[in-house]
């Protein structure tokens, strides 16, 4: 049976098969005995997208990876969670990890800074408002109108009911833990492309804005077909 370490867009933690191409966290939030999640999502405000293979460390999924003075075999180190890819990761409130990311994660918070006119950005300046805004930590997904739709920059992700869709050249690729399928123009919104629902705007508004200026998220390769 799959862990339940499998991350949405919209920020919810399943267990399914597929695993994806990134890894990230939110600190220790499962019990290394029964490897199963505890009732909270989330242990600390920086929600980093980690890479899943680093140096020589090897970790066990949900186990005990924090080493212990004792023989109890170590206590529970932070949670591993897997997504898709980085656009995913973005969409769910993650941000790039200075430990095994740390260019990636300069390039995030130094265009964090350009977008909100901060000299000196902090990661923690990041995360503080990232906590605010992303769904699975209580932020509200606004509603976007189909000239704001048109508006956003790639990568950027949206919701139509219960289903995600990332924006890319134009149109909306269909999201799957599987990878992107058929796209919706945007050209079509209104004309049944999203059956006439309200569109949500599910990647936090900081980490929309840092698109705008730039950053260039990883995308799994079926959205390049």
């Amino acid at each position: 049976m799959p862990l339940q370490n499998r991350v949405d867009p919209f920020g919810v933690i399943h267990a399914v098969p597929e695993r994806g191409l990134f890894m990230g966290n939110r600190g220790i939030i499962h019990d290394p005995e029964t490897k199963t999640l505890l009732k909270k999502r989330w242990a600390l405000q920086a929600w980093i997208v980690c890479v899943c293979k680093f140096r020589a460390v090897r970790r066990e999924p949900m186990g005990r990876n924090r080493q212990s003075d004792d023989q109890s075999g170590g206590k529970a180190g932070w949670t591993e969670l897997f997504f898709l890819d980085e656009v995913t990761a973005l969409s769910a409130g993650h941000r790039p990890c200075f430990f095994c990311r740390r260019e990636r994660a300069k390039d995030f918070v130094r265009r964090f800074g350009i977008a909100f006119g901060i000299a000196e950005p902090r990661a923690p300046q990041v995360d503080k408002r990232l906590h605010k805004e992303r769904l699975a930590s209580g932020g509200r997904t606004p509603i976007v109108s189909a000239e704001e739709l048109a508006g956003l920059p790639d990568g950027a992700m949206v919701a139509d009911g219960g289903n995600a869709y990332a924006m890319r050249g134009g149109k909306a690729l269909r999201w799957s833990f599987a990878g992107y399928g058929d796209p919706v123009g945007r050209d079509q919104v209104g004309l049944g492309g999203f059956a006439d629902r309200p569109i949500r705007l599910l990647t936090p508004a900081t980490t929309v804005s840092v698109l705008r200026q730039g950053y260039e998220p990883v995308w799994h390769p079926s959205a390049e077909t």
